[in-house]
């Protein structure tokens, strides 16, 4: 029995508070409904990982230059270091707006954007699967919130007219391409709605800048549409860390004002700024990055439709819906043990009885790697429905 399938939890050397006491028993219940998360073994030596956000293979480069680590206090203060400036106007250059600004996570960066332009006087038309940092930032702004069905316009748009006029403001709130499903919406259509009604468009485009849209630029480039607020993380394609917000000017200078993640924050590592400005300029510089990413895509897509296994949406994100969490964990330890290591995910992550294997493409993987992926997945067909 592997440690996720652990039903006892281990004693703690700390004898247990009276208030912490009944964590156990519920830590039990969660290993029982097949739930429980545990901490996770690095890769083992010759696997390749199917599960990172390391789209285009990126996070392994080393540092650049000898930027400092720290910043030392938020950027307000003390923190403002020449390494945050210098990308934030490549960030904002390569997308074609004013300027950027810089925070220390995507999760920070999205629940400060809907925090400080939201108040309790406004409607927030949200999608139903939007990340827990966007659904947080709504929650702290106090506005109105009328959660949509995933990706329906006809939704939003039936929002914004029968409860829009009712608020001082409106703001619809989407990302571009979902983790979870490997979707996204109309981004036209939702531009659309937004100037029929006078709303701002808020897009996180974490999942696809880089990897997704001309030269890697997202989705909403590639529909020919300019969000109100574009939210991006260095994490993934660009293999570093923390995140952005771009738009107009006027926004930025807002979010430096009121952004509290940003303004109660020590300022961005300049050592990872610095790191997240050289893979911005290599994505720029090296479309064979997004080329291979999007070729292992499809052929992964293949092969996992030919081994019964077909994956949800579009894009680099693979997800594989199983049903059952004991079998999820089930499947995705017997891969990791084949060395492609990849996450099972369960709920509250995805609704109940949806739980996948969420696989992800990387430039990274070479063409013997994906075949091997592929062999693995057809592996599975053979597990006992029941494991």
């Amino acid at each position: 029995m592997n440690e996720e399938q652990t039903f006892h939890v281990k004693h703690s050397k700390q004898p247990a508070q009276p208030a912490l006491a009944h964590l156990a028993d519920e830590l039990d219940a969660l290993a029982r409904a097949g739930l429980r998360r545990t901490r996770k073994e690095p890769p083992a030596d010759g696997s390749v990982s199917f599960c990172s956000n390391d789209y285009l293979g990126l996070a392994s480069r080393p540092v650049p230059g000898r930027a400092p680590a720290g910043s030392g206090a938020s950027r307000l203060v003390d923190g403002e270091r020449a390494e945050h400036r210098q990308l934030e106007r490549a960030m904002a250059a390569w997308l074609e707006v004013d300027d950027a600004l810089l925070f220390t996570s995507g999760y920070a960066a999205n629940v400060g954007v809907v925090s400080a332009l939201a108040s309790a006087d406004d409607l927030i038309v949200s999608d139903a699967l939007n990340h827990a940092s966007l659904i947080d930032g709504a929650r702290l702004s106090r506005a109105s919130v009328d959660v949509v069905a995933h990706c329906d316009v006809d939704a939003v748009e039936r929002a914004l007219a029968e409860r829009g006029r009712a608020h001082r403001r409106r703001w619809v709130v989407t990302e571009s391409y979902f983790s979870m499903d490997a979707d996204g919406p109309d981004l036209r259509a939702l531009r659309n709605a937004c100037n029929r009604y006078d709303a701002g468009l808020v897009v996180d485009e974490a999942h696809a800048l880089g990897v997704l849209g001309p030269g890697g630029r997202g989705l909403a480039i590639e529909a020919g549409v300019r969000p109100d607020v574009t939210v991006g993380t260095f994490g993934k394609s660009f293999g570093a860390g923390g995140a952005f917000v771009a738009g107009a000017s006027t926004l930025i200078d807002w979010l430096w004002n009121r952004a509290r993640s940003f303004v109660f924050s020590t300022g961005l590592s300049p050592a990872v700024a610095a790191a997240a400005l050289a893979n911005l300029i290599e994505v720029q510089a090296n479309p064979d990055l997004q080329a291979r990413a999007l070729a292992n895509t499809a052929r992964l897509r293949e092969g996992f439709a030919a081994a019964g296994f077909p994956a949800l949406g579009f894009g680099p994100i693979l997800p594989v819906v199983l049903g059952d969490p004991v079998r999820a964990v089930a499947m995705a330890t017997a891969l990791t043990a084949a060395g492609i290591p990849v996450q099972a995910i369960r709920p509250p992550s995805v609704a109940p009885g949806t739980s996948r294997l969420r696989f992800t493409a990387s430039a990274a993987q070479s063409p013997a790697d994906v075949e091997r992926a592929i062999a693995a997945v057809a592996a599975l067909g053979r597990l006992p429905r029941e494991a």
